[in-house]
């Protein structure tokens, strides 16, 4: 009880009295958008235009560091389970949140439209998501505005397009193999 107290004490303004403290897996909201329960791991769908409030409120709530951003090209998988209320985009960009001291786990899953494939930066509020971030524009072409250094983190500078989109070309590169004598 006294860290679902000392949350709530913690809870950023505007937030709404659910803190991931009290929220059950399966609640409908947690910080004012949709919770899920999904394999016993409280997931949040916020809407683009309000991830940076719901990443300010789960910083305030305890959430204070980001494991991982990644992003899923859902170009070829349209059929994917999503909660009611929630349409599909092209593109989800997935953030993970631990609370070490409460041994909390948070998952952002924000749908990102293909015609306009781009988020603001949580590097203000998280720098360890730097490096995730840089590695989501460059592989899948999802911009990060207010990003401290967008510059291409994997491919080289002059490379065209994004190699894990599901409609990008795979080249071909001949491989000689040498034979061993003997076998």
């Amino acid at each position: 009880m006294a860290g679902a107290q000392a949350a709530a004490e913690t809870a950023a303004p505007g937030a709404d009295a659910t803190s991931a403290a009290d929220a059950a897996p399966g609640s409908a909201t947690m910080f004012g958008v949709l919770c899920i329960d999904e394999r016993g791991q409280r997931v949040l769908h916020p809407p683009r235009d309000r991830y940076l409030d719901v990443i300010d409120m789960a910083a305030a709530d305890g959430f204070e560091l980001c494991v991982d951003v990644c992003a899923v090209d859902g170009l070829t998988n349209r059929s994917r389970v999503l909660p009611p209320g929630i349409e599909p985009e092209r593109f989800e960009v997935v953030v993970n949140l631990l609370d070490l001291r409460g041994r909390r786990r948070l998952r952002l899953r924000v749908q990102v439209p293909a015609d306009d494939p781009q988020l603001p930066s949580i590097v203000d509020r998280y720098p360890g998501a730097e490096a995730p971030e840089r590695e989501v524009a460059d592989l899948f072409g999802i911009s990060f505005g207010g990003h401290p250094d967008p510059s291409r983190i994997l491919m080289p500078p002059d490379w065209d397009g994004h190699p894990l989109r599901k409609d990008y070309d795979i080249g071909a590169i001949p491989v000689q193999f040498k034979a061993i004598d003997g076998r």
